[in-house]
């Protein structure tokens, strides 16, 4: 099934066209990874798949329906995870479990400490640290963290490894993977690093210059 069917997209900033996608469709229960060079469009993509800007023209359909970014419950159904991890000057279970406190979960109790294990971080030296008290690395998974904890439809990451070493990137691969085959989670990752995202990624696809060059299946 579809989950997002874009056609004749086009976004115009400052009378510049940015972005053009004559046809997209991306499948649910996949990953799929979008590269390309700076500039190319990816981050103007994301955030409308984050339902956070509607296109110039054209048409975005959710799950077999058309979207109004005035409706936000759909952005319930889908979250992002942008390049600069965003945490609240909270403890790391509070910065955790904020989304679900604000979507009424109940029953909570356990849940950041499942998260915080995902992507490899030992909850009992984790979940009372400050959000000061993180490295670039810890910030950005538990940024990740977080969102896992909400279940969401559709986790979209921009640039999820930058400048994060080797094992965090590989958490990060691993707890990608986990969300798409545990949760039936639907990923969209943006990144540089295309050997990584191949590794991650069910489909792969190219975007230079505003527009689509080319889709590749990576397994």
């Amino acid at each position: 099934m579809a989950l997002y069917e874009l056609t004749d997209i086009t976004q115009v900033y400052g009378g510049r066209t940015v972005l053009t996608i004559d046809s997209l469709s991306l499948e649910a229960g996949t990953i799929t990874g979008i590269f390309g060079p700076n500039g190319s469009g990816k981050s103007t993509l994301m955030r409308m798949l984050a339902f956070l800007e509607a296109p110039q023209s054209g048409q975005l359909r959710f799950q077999g329906s058309n979207t109004d970014i005035a409706d936000t419950t759909l952005r319930r159904e889908v979250t992002l995870l942008t390049q600069q991890p965003y945490l609240l000057k909270r403890t790391v279970q509070e910065n955790i479990e904020y989304g679900l406190r604000i979507r009424g979960t109940e029953n909570i109790s356990g849940i950041a400490e499942s998260v915080l294990e995902e992507v490899g971080l030992a909850p009992g030296s984790f979940l009372s640290r400050q959000w000061f008290e993180l490295s670039g690395g810890e910030a950005q998974r538990v940024a990740l963290a977080a969102r896992l904890a909400v279940r969401p439809s559709v986790l979209l990451m921009d640039e999820p490894t930058s400048s994060l070493d080797e094992e965090s990137t590989e958490r990060i691969r691993n707890a990608a993977i986990h969300a798409k085959t545990e949760y039936h989670t639907s990923l969209v990752i943006v990144s540089h690093d295309r050997e990584w995202l191949t590794s991650v990624s069910d489909r792969t696809v190219l975007i230079r210059n505003g527009r689509i060059e080319s889709e590749h299946a990576s397994q």
